[in-house]
């Protein structure tokens, strides 16, 4: 069984698709693609269909070279059984995720995406849908950090045989 991620943002088409396919690169290079399988979801269902927005798209592509694909979908209360790790991108996304588990049997699954931060201090990945390009280069910066940090974590924690 593959080990599974979720990646919650708001939206769920600037950071969260860009933390799925940031996280899809760095376990494709690792070799990894059969061991780690990962999706992207939003608290909200303002966008549920749209592609990344393409201000996260250019960025990536100009930072990394890479295509963000994927469609918008929202959080669904299945997603705590269907996921090892969920990964809320800002305080109120994970809030919003443990709402919905009021038992609070999944709380142990549910992390803030910089928790995995190994350069950055940053405790937050912040919205740029509202910003400039710069923002959205941040958002990129961040999350390479994180999920280069969050993906020795799995391989050490979770992959050992």
């Amino acid at each position: 069984m593959p080990y599974k991620l979720l990646f919650v943002c708001l939206g769920n088409i600037c950071r969260s698709p860009s933390a799925e396919n940031i996280m899809n690169h760095l376990i494709e290079q690792a070799g990894l693609s059969n061991s780690i399988v990962c999706d992207s979801a939003g608290t909200s269902s303002y966008h549920i269909g749209s592609p990344p927005d393409r201000r996260m798209s250019a960025a990536a592509a100009k930072k990394l070279g890479i295509k963000l694909r994927g469609q918008a979908r929202q959080f669904r209360k299945s997603d705590f059984q269907d996921f090892d790790l969920i990964l809320a991108m800002d305080r109120e996304n994970y809030e919003n995720i443990l709402a919905l588990d009021p038992t609070k049997s999944h709380q142990d699954k549910v992390r803030l995406m910089c928790d995995f931060c190994t350069q950055y201090n940053i405790k937050e990945v912040p919205d740029p849908y509202y910003g400039g390009p710069e923002g959205f280069a941040q958002v990129i910066d961040l999350l390479v950090d994180a999920c280069e940090g969050l993906l020795k974590n799995i391989v050490s924690q979770q992959l050992k045989t």
